[in-house]
């Protein structure tokens, strides 16, 4: 080998030996990805080195200062609007009412009363619902999505939002720039020239942070005259109505708001849209007073990793704990944190029911296969998994007690909690609760129940794969 090769090389791997102490200031939580992390870049220096900048970068510098300029704009102009929030003194009677301090704190929404709340468990009534509310909207519609197809269903809801931008309707709509990695010109054109907003929610202002394909924009999002918005698991395609013959079924569950819960999803569009555009979305009209609409009192949860604090694995830990009586959560990806693990172990083994439905077949096989690696340690415990058969279960839902729920974006796996951008919607009472509780007890028909003296008989190979993929996930 030359001089000059061996030059480059000593050269290249001393200057991806640099990243070593970049990697220790990503400020992790998760001790075992840094770990992961530097051992990949000093043993594969080229290799590791790229899928890193690729993969690596948790956090995202979001223009701290402009933004929270528009925070504060947007507080003070809903600063008078107190009455759809409940008081401290009527919290008190609330069940999960130190949960509902906890969002507050980490997430900087309250909870709200005088909200109808809807559950939806079929995509295509909730597509139904959605297109019904943007047919009717008269002065604004917000979309935010991760996936969107240029498929049938696709073109179908676009050229919806066309017609209703020619009627003079504003229209705003978000994509993230992975997910919806193949929507292309020849299908957004069209909307740009109706006048709809067009706007690609990759994170980050440095080229680094555009670098990475972390950090997506996982939230599904639409908001209707600011007072009726939607949220939940279903993206916008053909294969989440089961029309994709090979995936088949589609099991999902959405939410329909109507009433002071839809101004906060608001916001939350809102600050993505300002970061994604410069555009600060703080007119009045956009936020008009919500009527009391129902009797469901709500409270929006949104995260992600411009944060201090890991939203949704600090609420996920902190309901298990919270739980005396039974654990109902149902996810499309489960690859837990150590600490949720542990949180669901110990809440199994002082006597609370602990049930999950995950996924018997999905669209990414190897998540299904990476989740399995906990399954021994759960069950020992007395955690009950069942996985579903009838297609891919793309539900996130959770029920604590029969008093309290949560619905919406983010998977029991290292990348929703630690990695996206996330939102959901905590609903407090036992109705909307025994809605989901009934619903995971039908979905149970479609399911298998893991049997843990069975499951240890699975061969040396599977366990091997199920270790091999569980290395990678905090990492990927």
């Amino acid at each position: 080998m030359s001089s000059l090769w061996i030059t480059l090389i000593v050269e290249g791997y001393l200057l991806t030996l640099l990243l070593v102490p970049f990697v220790i200031l990503q400020r992790r939580r998760q001790s075992v990805a840094t770990v992961a992390w530097i051992m990949a870049i000093i043993v594969l220096p080229f290799v590791g080195s790229m899928l890193f900048l690729l993969f690596g970068i948790n956090r995202v510098q979001r223009r701290a200062a402009l933004k929270q300029l528009a925070r504060r704009e947007l507080d003070a102009l809903l600063v008078g609007r107190p009455q759809n929030q409940l008081l401290p003194a009527e919290a008190e009677h609330v069940a999960g009412r130190r949960l509902m301090q906890l969002i507050d704190r980490v997430s900087g929404f309250h909870a709200t009363y005088g909200n109808a709340v809807e559950i939806v468990a079929d995509t295509n009534r909730t597509l139904g619902l959605i297109e019904r509310e943007i047919a009717a909207a008269r002065q604004s519609i917000h979309l935010e999505y991760y996936i969107w197809r240029e498929d049938t269903t696709g073109q179908r809801l676009r050229d919806l939002l066309i017609e209703k931008a020619r009627a003079g309707v504003s229209v705003r709509f978000l994509f993230d720039g992975i997910g919806s990695l193949f929507l292309g010109r020849r299908f957004l054109q069209p909307m740009r020239d109706a006048g709809i907003h067009v706007a690609n929610a990759l994170p980050g202002s440095s080229l680094r942070e555009r670098w990475s394909l972390n950090l997506r924009n996982h939230r599904k999002i639409v908001v209707v005259d600011g007072v009726v918005g939607f949220t939940g698991g279903m993206n916008i395609g053909d294969e989440y109505l089961g029309r994709n013959p090979q995936l088949g079924f589609w099991r999902d569950t959405h939410l329909r708001l109507r009433g002071a819960a839809a101004g906060q999803l608001q916001q939350v569009f809102a600050e993505d849209w300002y970061f994604a555009t410069g555009e600060a979305l703080t007119q009045p009209q956009l936020y008009p007073q919500a009527p009391e609409a129902g009797g469901d009192v709500a409270q929006v949860v949104s995260g992600g990793p411009d944060g201090d604090f890991d939203s949704f694995q600090t609420l996920f830990f902190a309901a298990i704990n919270e739980a005396q009586q039974r654990i109902i959560l149902a996810t499309s990806y489960f690859i837990p944190t150590p600490a949720l693990a542990t949180a669901l172990e110990t809440a199994a083994l002082r006597g609370v029911q602990v049930r999950l439905l995950v996924p018997g077949v999905a669209d990414h096989q190897w998540m299904v296969t990476a989740g399995r690696a906990w399954y021994e340690q759960l069950l020992r415990a007395g955690v009950q998994i069942y996985e579903y058969q009838k297609g891919p279960l793309h539900s996130k839902t959770l029920t604590i007690d029969g008093n309290w729920s949560l619905v919406g974006s983010p998977n029991l796996d290292f990348r929703s909690l630690l990695l996206n951008f996330e939102v959901a919607v905590a609903l407090y009472g036992p109705r909307p609760a025994r809605e989901l509780e009934e619903q995971f007890a039908d979905d149970l028909r479609d399911a298998v129940p893991i049997d843990l003296a069975r499951f240890r008989t699975r061969g040396k190979w599977q366990i091997l794969c199920e270790q091999t993929l569980l290395l990678f996930a905090p990492v990927l």
